[in-house]
């Protein structure tokens, strides 16, 4: 298996509050509290780990609170390669209905000051050599600029790593220009990145055709339970996921990427990468944290994943 360095510049505390209905304005009672250390990165890399990969994990921790991110580390076999900065991650609050919407609460996070960033790029110049893959996800925290964001992607491609990126806003706007291999965007983001709707497959087909030619090799747009498309090099595929019963859908969008990571690190057929990949996906939804957690569950479901080619345009 592979050596994956995973990014998470802004992680966070997830606290999620299951609920039978959200009633604003008025007293509601809990079912569960649930509490995750968290973020895109972080996500992704505990999903990956469950499919046998070794990670390092990086970015910015606040000092003030890093017990549970430690404790995930340590739990997981993570090489802790965090920055430490003045103040506390974040807190984010997921409020999660039993009919599955989800209500986000997010908190700002900590400033992240020039001398802070200085010694990320000084740590990833160390660490990088070994790694095969540099996975990039999550928003950027207070003080970090799209700038400085997309020095840091050319900076991974320099030391020799591809690099897989899910971000939105001006960070993918930013991302784009500085070439990564994979972009995992959902339509709203990239719609928001390009400039123009990809609602329709011929939208995201023109779309993808442009990336392609900028040198964006593995465009993957997710859409939820509408499934996910994957426009690759030489062909376009469709996957469907099957009817689940949704817990949360927290972390789906991180499986669905760390699923064709690993299938594309594997050296699969890419039906079978976007097939695997998508039922981790599903399986996501139906619980509430992260990782593989039920083998035989994920095996029905990926028997229950509909794939298909699409003609390119």
């Amino acid at each position: 298996m592979a050596r994956i360095l995973s990014l998470t510049l802004n992680p966070a505390l997830d606290l999620t509050v299951r609920l039978p209905l959200l009633e604003p304005g008025q007293v509601n009672r809990c079912e569960a509290v649930i509490s995750h250390a968290a973020g895109k990165g972080l996500n992704v890399a505990q999903v990956l780990a469950d499919l046998g990969h070794e990670l390092t994990v990086a970015g910015f921790l606040g000092a003030d609170n890093p017990q549970a991110f430690e404790a995930l580390f340590l739990r997981r076999g993570f090489r802790d390669e965090f920055v430490r900065v003045p103040g506390e991650t974040r807190s984010n609050i997921k409020l999660a209905e039993a009919g599955g919407r989800i209500t986000d609460l997010n908190g700002p996070g900590p400033e992240v000051s020039v001398e802070a960033q200085a010694e990320l790029l000084a740590r990833l110049d160390a660490i990088a050599p070994g790694h095969e893959l540099a996975v990039v996800a999550g928003s950027l925290p207070r003080g970090v600029s799209p700038e400085w964001f997309a020095e840091l992607l050319a900076r991974l491609k320099r030391l020799g790593l591809r690099v897989a990126l899910d971000t939105s806003g001006a960070a993918l706007h930013a991302g784009l220009a500085a070439v990564p291999w994979l972009i995992k965007p959902n339509t709203e983001e990239l719609a928001e990145a390009c400039g123009t709707p990809v609602v329709s497959r011929a939208a995201q087909a023109d779309v993808a055709q442009r990336l392609h030619a900028q040198g964006i090799e593995q465009i993957v747009i997710s859409q939820g339970a509408e499934g996910v498309h994957w426009f690759g090099p030489v062909q376009v595929l469709a996957a469907l996921p099957p009817k689940v019963k949704v817990a949360s859908t927290v972390g789906a969008g991180d499986s669905l990427l760390a699923g064709m990571l690993h299938g594309l690190l594997s050296g699969w057929p890419a039906e079978r990468t976007l097939r695997h990949a998508t039922a981790i996906a599903a399986q996501a939804v139906t619980q509430i944290g992260f990782g593989i957690g039920d083998a035989a569950q994920l095996a029905r479901l990926e028997s229950a994943v509909q794939v298909s080619a699409l003609p390119e345009q």
